[in-house]
């Protein structure tokens, strides 16, 4: 496996290149032109920047997280064939600077919910959250609101200002897209970028829905082990893969984490490696690295991962707010450097055990 840590770019992170060198084991980055809205194609001179930048620093750039994909391709509409090409068209600017790893989500409006970003915790530190209870009380725009207030001025992904001005219309736009009609455009779309993914070795790793159910009424396609294999076999090609995301598919306690690793296995492209606490079914916080701080066995997701012969990226996910830091929530420095060190530590452990060194 490669250690990575994601890294939104020296104009919207407070985390450096030179700290992310500075973490022992990681080698790259998962990036992102943060800048250019779902939909357009990215250009070959903004992506080489990009790359440069990161390899000055001396690092790779060991994967995209995310080339976001337009609504109309979700929904449908008669204009996501232009949407489409947009993503082929950045797809091959990618592949010609040998960037061949792309982290993406279908999920509706919604990126991923959670109902507090900064919940304290009894140790002082500050983590993301989430109460059922809350959202059943709370319109789709007080989320967005709430989100927005309490994001420390910086702009959260999925969250984006240009989709928080228009959630009527979003939610009025999604409106006739069921799980079935949902899934089938997953599917258009995979059929449409194969191609060109074939073409430069491409691996297309799609983020699990999180939470992991339907929200105000929209479908979650990507939730579980039964919906995942169905996608898997719709599109049985090497390059629809998973980002197994252990906060994600972990928010509802049926998903067997270790065991969906051991039946997903080669197609696993990307791990998302985090630890939720769980207090109740809907309520939960995101915890640090550490086994005994969730709910969690993660000495049992990362040996499944290494018993699967996993070599693609990790990187530890979101971490705690702490020692006084000031930062997009979720995506401080510190945390997640100790999560990067606490899972390779694990990896080691678990790769001597092995061989019997």
């Amino acid at each position: 496996m490669k250690m990575t840590l994601r890294w939104y770019g020296s104009a919207y992170d407070t985390v450096t290149l030179e700290q992310i060198k500075q973490i022992p084991g990681v080698t790259g980055v998962i990036t992102t032109l943060y800048d250019v809205p779902a939909g357009e194609k990215w250009s070959a001179k903004a992506i080489k920047s990009m790359k440069d930048e990161v390899e000055a620093a001396g690092l790779e750039v060991s994967g995209i997280e995310s080339v976001n994909i337009h609504d109309s391709i979700k929904i449908g509409t008669p204009d996501r064939d232009k949407y489409i090409q947009n993503y082929i068209e950045t797809l091959e600017e990618l592949g010609k600077q040998d960037i061949n790893l792309v982290c993406y989500n279908f999920m509706p409006v919604f990126d991923w919910l959670r109902t507090k970003l900064d919940k304290k915790r009894p140790d002082g530190s500050t983590v993301l959250a989430y109460d059922a209870s809350v959202v059943e009380n709370l319109t789709p725009q007080m989320l967005f609101d709430e989100i927005k207030n309490s994001s420390n001025g910086f702009i959260m992904p999925g969250w984006e200002p240009d989709r928080l001005d228009h959630i009527k219309g979003l939610f009025e736009a999604y409106k006739g897209v069921d799980e079935e009609k949902l899934f089938n455009n997953l599917v258009y779309f995979l059929k449409a970028i194969q191609p060109v993914c074939e073409k430069y070795g491409m691996k297309m790793a799609i983020h699990p829905d999180d939470p992991s159910w339907p929200l105000f009424g929209l479908p979650r396609i990507i939730r579980n082990q039964e919906m995942i294999t169905k996608l898997l076999k719709a599109v049985d090609a090497p390059f629809n893969g998973l980002t197994f995301c252990t906060g994600s598919l972990g928010t509802n306690l049926d998903n067997d984490l270790p065991k969906m690793i051991r039946a997903f296995g080669s197609r696993i492209h990307f791990a998302h490696i985090r630890n939720l606490h769980h207090f109740s079914p809907g309520v939960f916080e995101e915890a640090a690295h550490l086994s005994s701080d969730g709910s969690f066995d993660m000495y049992e997701i990362v040996k499944a991962l290494y018993t699967v012969g996993f070599e693609g990226p990790i990187r530890p996910d979101h971490g705690r707010t702490m020692w006084g830091e000031k930062c997009m929530p979720g995506y401080g420095l510190y945390d997640r450097a100790l999560g990067a060190t606490y899972i390779n530590g694990l990896w080691e452990a678990i790769d001597k055990n092995t061989k019997g060194n």
